[in-house]
């Protein structure tokens, strides 16, 4: 076990500032990335590393995502460790290189900041960006404040990187929300990262392209072997659980932080109803818990940090035999009446010991979750669990929408 440093700094950045420093100190050798609201001050963070002398690396300014993610697969595959950024529009237009990353089990790491997808124009806050690319093959993790962003960064590249795993990883928070809030951040200093991620260098050598070796990559026509490693791919994704709880006691032992892994409990000892959530919403949740806890009512919070691979194991343990759980999600899931994570654990509901589950949409577009939007869901869940009738759907800030309309 190693003892927690002391030699960091506190600032008040934001959540880009805070995904800038943490690849700034992962030292990659090639960040490629174009702008986009609300991710733009990312890259803006990470060219003033690079003009200052701060980033030692390959900088590429490209002209578009696509070459973005094109160039960092490409930098990945010759054993270089790599960063980008995008979201909403800018995720979408690289989604054809998102899929040949995941496939050439190129060990990328980027950030995602979460923003409302095309369709109906909304520069504005939702998850659907990430449910749009939710089965690409990528591994994804889900930040809730500014802090925890740069630390799932540092997280992100033991994970990607390890020789069990080597797969893409997507760091996703919340656009608005935590891009441009400012918090105060434990920045830890470069000596302790490079603790951190020097176990990296201890591992055998990942294959990669050398000038003169026969290496395929994304080769057509393999037929057979294409089953063999879309079966490792799903295996790799698989080991990436455990390995997600293992660093992140590591992360503990190095700076005194942890989060629980692939998720995280709030007062859930004795907790008679639960919310599931992720990202920005879960300090919000936090606090109305706090408050109805005050008030003798017995909720808690399951927080989700990992979304791909889905977290079932740990979620059926989490939920197991309490009364009502209500999922609240910040993206829809087209063809389905409830959001996409609701509908991912009410496949898993008859091995929750006879816990209720109902569905929350709310915080999409142009919508907050507000406490008293959360207050509201708790308490549907109370009646959930006291036998009432309850809507198995409910859209929080669209009521017209619970009456048929």
């Amino acid at each position: 076990m190693t003892t927690p440093r002391n030699d960091s700094q506190i600032k008040v950045i934001t959540g880009n500032a805070a995904a800038a420093i943490g690849a700034k100190l992962a030292r990659p050798d090639v960040v490629a990335a174009y702008p986009i609201t609300p991710q733009t001050e990312v890259i803006e963070q990470l060219s003033l590393f690079h003009a200052t002398g701060e980033l030692d690396c390959e900088l590429i300014t490209v002209e578009g995502e696509n070459s973005a993610m094109n160039s960092v697969m490409a930098a990945s595959l010759a054993g270089g460790r790599v960063f980008t950024a995008s979201s909403s529009w800018g995720l979408v237009f690289m989604y054809d290189a998102v899929l040949a990353v995941a496939g050439a089990r190129a060990p990328v790491v980027m950030v995602n900041v979460n923003r409302e997808t095309p369709g109906i124009i909304a520069v504005s806050c939702g998850q659907q960006d990430m449910i749009s690319t939710r089965d690409s093959g990528w591994i994804f993790t889900i930040a809730e404040n500014c802090q925890e962003v740069l630390d799932q960064v540092l997280m992100a590249y033991r994970l990607a990187e390890d020789y069990d795993i080597q797969l893409p990883v997507m760091v996703h928070y919340d656009g608005f929300y935590v891009s441009y809030l400012s918090e105060v951040v434990d920045i830890p200093s470069q000596e302790s990262v490079d603790q951190f991620l020097s176990i990296l260098k201890t591992q055998p050598e990942r294959t990669k392209l050398v000038p003169g070796q026969k290496l395929g990559c994304g080769s057509h026509g393999i037929l057979g072997g294409y089953l063999e490693l879309r079966h490792k791919h799903v295996s790799a994704m698989e080991r990436s659980k455990a390995k997600f709880d293992q660093i992140d006691q590591e992360f503990m032992d190095q700076f005194g932080r942890s989060y629980g892994g692939q998720v995280e409990e709030y007062c859930m000892e004795d907790a008679e109803v639960v919310l599931v959530g992720s990202g920005s919403m879960c300090g919000t949740i936090k606090s109305v818990i706090d408050e109805k806890r005050e008030a003798g009512i017995k909720v808690g919070l399951l927080k989700l940090r990992m979304y791909r691979p889905f977290p079932s194991e740990r979620i059926i343990e989490s939920l197991k035999g309490r009364k009502a759980v209500g999922v609240v999600d910040r993206s829809l899931n087209f063809g389905f009446k409830g959001g996409p994570i609701y509908t991912e654990i009410k496949a898993f509901e008859t091995q929750m010991g006879g816990a209720k589950l109902v569905s929350f949409i709310d915080g999409i577009a142009n919508t907050d979750i507000t406490k008293a939007n959360v207050a509201n869901m708790i308490d549907m869940t109370c009646d959930l669990a006291a036998g009432k009738d309850v809507p198995e759907v409910t859209w929080v800030s669209y009521p017209e929408a619970n009456e048929g309309v």
